[in-house]
């Protein structure tokens, strides 16, 4: 195995996690605490996502470790790849940023730090249940976005693969 294919399997590895991720907070996670009261379900998210911002070890080198592999590995198959198999990393990896990473940077990571910043003991029923509207829809609308480019980020590293 070359520094290519061992580049390629890595960030093969780490965006398939990230993919993994999504897709369970998409059908099982959200579905899941959506079925508990207002207050339960925003108390569970909140609590998910303080282990996330705790910044979790493993977490972190999964999440960020995809990020900087596939960049990295973009850079070395700008060398070394030619024709389709270039083009197959470089979507990828632009799938992969301006797809899941950009939109958790813009939208789902805000919409956390909002849900953190609130009392929800101190909400009446009504702002709770306006509270629950507003950030299931619009995390959930995103995180159903990621999901499906983490997949094709998957697709297409995975057809890279064994193209090499």
């Amino acid at each position: 195995m070359n520094l290519m294919q061992f580049a390629i399997l890595l960030c093969t590895l780490l965006c398939s996690l990230v993919a993994g991720l999504v897709f369970t907070f998409a059908v099982v996670v959200m579905p899941g605490i959506r079925t508990m009261g207002y207050l339960e379900f925003l108390k569970s998210f909140k609590a998910m996502d303080r282990v996330i911002q705790n910044n979790h070890p493993i977490f972190m080198l999964v999440w960020l470790g995809s990020v900087v592999a596939l960049i990295a590995s973009t850079v070395l198959g700008i060398w070394q790849l030619e024709g389709v198999d270039q083009m197959l990393l470089g979507a990828s990896c632009l799938v992969f940023l301006f797809g899941v990473q950009l939109p958790t940077f813009i939208i789902n990571i805000p919409l956390n730090n909002h849900l953190q910043s609130c009392d929800l003991d101190a909400m009446s029923d009504a702002e709770l249940m306006e509270m629950t509207a507003m950030f299931d829809s619009r995390w959930l609308k995103w995180n159903a976005i990621r999901t499906v480019l983490a997949a094709l980020t998957t697709t297409l590293l995975l057809i890279l693969l064994t193209r090499l």
